[in-house]
């Protein structure tokens, strides 16, 4: 993605902004999902998606919350 499309590339920018512009993204999600025109949601899916891939790869070791991972969820279900 260029600057002129969406803002600078995920890889530009320091943590701080990354972090900055992941939580604002998420912040308008729903907005954009529930009145963002087509292009509107498609452009958002493509920003949130190169922020994502840009935190991932920097933090592949990230804390993770076992409530967050499939046995986690699968404990919740059956009660366990």
């Amino acid at each position: 993605m260029t600057e002129h499309d969406c803002g600078p590339a995920a890889q530009k920018l320091e943590e701080g902004r990354l972090l900055k512009e992941l939580e604002a993204i998420h912040r308008t999600r729903h907005e954009t999902l529930l009145h963002g025109s087509d292009d509107a949601l498609v452009t958002h899916t493509k920003r949130m998606n190169e922020l994502e891939h840009e935190y991932v790869r920097r933090h592949p070791q990230r804390a993770q919350t076992a409530s967050r991972t499939r046995s986690g969820a699968r404990a919740r279900s059956t009660g366990d």
